[in-house]
């Protein structure tokens, strides 16, 4: 065994260049069982973002055609397979629909919108005569946003008659799920209006179809203004599941159409669904024995079987230590997207009575030597009033060097987006960049977090900017109560929501040397004003609703109190990022400036909200490094220098974006 180096934390030599983690930001989404073939979608950094279509390792989709959907402006599923071995999808550029047959070029479904990407579609499900795609429509026209459940047809006459797009269902703010029963006879959807969100409160309606093919009047069978009702699905003509997080967590329940009360099929204290910030996932499947495929747990989701004859739920023995919201099945065959701390992002498929598990893809070809991977030791530590907190903590590990006794490490404080989202156990290539090179990584699931219950993700109830921010340092204080982390290097960092709670914390707090915000909202007052409609009034549940609480916008806003910010800062942004946008990243940068506090500021031109293209994903990430370097008190390798600057924010043109690239759409990962 060769002997390690020893080097100071930091400095470690590593193989994990930011190269590597570019390319580890492939993105596998969405995989469906159809016919004998298994589909997904797959977003490719090196491709400026494209996403393409595959069917069981085969391309479907030729460059330059892009399958994403801007509903929500976050999307989600892009692509529906059809009987006869077609797709339709969203393609990027223009939001149409289009229909692709194996071999030719994709012809238009829906007309061209009046306005650029006014017309966008995202839910698709074929409709039971196989003639229509019945999928959510989202209509941008004079600043104004509209959604409706609409029936599109696949012979392609809207694109000649606009008119013969019919609307099914509209009236509500937003849509999602819809979903016609077996026999055809009627239609269920989830449907939820401002100020809410869809894991504050939801309805779950079911409408019956009459003999002109238009809805009856509808009825709400589950959900309500504090019940989050998600993913219907059809038992049989007359009765369907659902899942909602009524009392307290989101569990599986069984619905009947003649007046039966919901049934919990299996109560218990974990999630079985998560929020709905991206459509057309769904977190179980049926089999055709009438077993159902779950995702369940606290924190992290594993994968079952739900026997509904015995009640019984059981585990597959699998590796995997997670599993994102997204499964389908047909037969006795599961896919879905799996992963651990030693495996990467997969489409895996799952045969449903031997537990055998067959890798299709992953999102990481080449994994790096285990080595140097590190292990997320899980843990709950002690927030605020004696609460929990949930966290990861990854200390330093690489195989070929060591730091010199007595020195602790500097440690990174990470901190979600969302901010109703949750970190994850499973490989991240980006906490191995720093851990490799001798930087500890603690992730926190913060008060507000998914995975833990109802209770736990409505800590945040008019309390960000409060909640967050004390659990994030009560996680950097408890690295240094246990001895873990130097007490003089620590940083934090964030995304978008993330951003924000790190803008907030360097404001607050003296405990952080340098905060990272990846496109942070810095001014929660502005922010709720220019943001996109999906999220225009989700700060009324997180801070309070306006008019009425300006005060307290004004109180938490890190804008307001940049004065004080008690370190350097590096801020990342987007330039065409439709949800944080620009200003909020500038508008910071000239605060600290004007009070000569020290801060570089990287714009990024193409890039949305949630980098997806390699160069951009390199220098960001570069630059992360050196900034912590210089801050910190560390030579990093093998990274250029970054300079900080003190006083005036100059004015300069923001990188030219790469040729042949289009604006990447925002991801709700960050």
């Amino acid at each position: 065994m060769t002997a390690r180096a020893t080097a100071p934390y930091g400095s470690w030599p590593s193989p994990i260049s930011a190269a590597d983690v570019a390319r580890a930001r492939l993105r596998l989404g969405y995989p469906t069982i159809h016919g004998d073939r298994v589909w997904w979608q797959e977003t490719r950094p090196e491709r400026g973002g494209r996403t393409t279509i595959v069917r069981s390792g085969t391309d479907l989709l030729p460059a330059p055609w892009d399958a994403r959907t801007r509903v929500h402006e976050y999307g989600g599923r892009s692509y529906l397979p059809l009987p006869d071995g077609d797709l339709v999808f969203a393609n990027y550029s223009d939001q149409r629909l289009y229909r692709l047959a194996e071999g030719r070029t994709p012809l238009p479904l829906t007309p061209e919108p009046a306005e650029p990407s006014g017309l966008r579609y995202a839910d698709f499900t074929l409709s039971p005569d196989g003639r229509h795609i019945w999928c959510v429509q989202e209509s941008h026209a004079s600043g104004t946003v509209r959604r409706a459940i609409v029936a599109v047809p696949l012979s392609g006459a809207a694109t000649q008659d606009p008119g013969a797009i019919r609307e099914l269902v509209h009236g509500a703010d937003f849509y999602a799920f819809p979903t016609p029963s077996p026999d055809g006879g009627h239609l269920a959807w989830v449907q939820w209006s401002h100020p809410r969100m869809p894991w504050d409160g939801t309805e779950l309606r079911v409408a019956a179809f009459e003999a002109d093919g238009t809805l009856g009047r509808p009825r709400t069978v589950k959900g309500g203004l504090n019940e989050s009702a998600l993913a219907p699905t059809w038992l049989d003509e007359n009765s369907l599941y659902v899942v909602s997080d009524w009392p307290g967590w989101w569990n599986l329940y069984e619905i009947g159409l003649r007046g039966e009360s919901p049934q919990a099929l299996y109560p218990a204290e974990e999630e079985f669904a998560g929020p709905l910030w991206n459509l057309g996932g769904r977190p179980y499947a049926l089999l055709d024995d009438g077993r159902i495929a779950v995702l369940h747990g606290q924190g992290d989701q594993r994968l079952g079987l739900y026997d509904p004859e015995t009640a019984e739920l059981t585990d597959f023995d699998l590796p995997y230590t997670d599993w994102k919201l997204q499964v389908s099945a047909d037969g006795t065959t599961i896919v879905g997207i799996a992963g651990a701390p030693d495996i990467p992002w997969s489409v895996v498929a799952v045969n449903a009575d031997s537990g055998e598990a067959t890798v299709l893809r992953a999102e990481l070809d080449t994994p790096p030597d285990p080595a140097y991977l590190p292990l997320p030791r899980a843990q709950e530590l002690e927030g605020p009033f004696g609460r929990p907190v949930h966290a990861y903590v990854y200390p330093p590990s690489n195989p070929t060097a060591q730091a010199p006794e007595g020195e602790l490490p500097p440690y990174v404080v990470f901190v979600h987006g969302g901010p109703t989202d949750h970190s994850t156990s499973v490989l991240d290539l980006e906490i191995a960049y720093f851990t490799s090179r001798g930087l500890g990584v603690i992730d926190v699931n913060y008060g507000g977090s998914t995975g833990y219950g109802r209770s736990y993700r409505e800590r945040l109830r008019r309390q960000w900017g409060v909640v967050d921010v004390e659990d994030t340092v009560a996680a950097a204080q408890a690295l240094i109560d246990g001895g873990t982390a130097d007490p003089d290097r620590l940083a934090v960092r964030g995304a978008s929501a993330g951003g924000w709670t790190t803008l907030c914390a360097i404001t607050q707090s003296t405990l952080f040397k340098a905060g990272t915000s990846y496109f942070g909202i810095a001014d929660p007052q502005s922010w709720l004003k220019e943001t996109h409609d999906f999220e225009s009034t989700y700060l009324y549940g997180l801070i309070g609703p306006v008019p009425g609480f300006e005060r307290t916008y004004e109180e938490r806003s890190p804008l307001a109190r940049a004065s004080g910010t008690a370190c350097p800062v590096l801020l990342l942004q987007g330039m065409d990022d439709p949800v944080v946008s620009p200003p909020q990243s500038e508008r910071f940068a000239d605060a600290v400036a004007a009070k000569d506090i020290p801060y570089a500021y990287r714009a990024f031109e193409g890039e949305s909200h949630g980098f997806r293209r390699a160069d951009t994903v390199i220098a960001s990430l570069e630059a992360e490094l050196a900034f912590y370097g210089q801050t910190l008190g560390f030579d990093p390798k093998d990274v250029p220098a970054i300079e900080l600057t003190v006083g005036r924010r100059p004015v300069q043109p923001p990188p030219a974006p790469p040729a042949a690239s289009e604006p990447a759409a925002p991801t709700a990962e960050e």
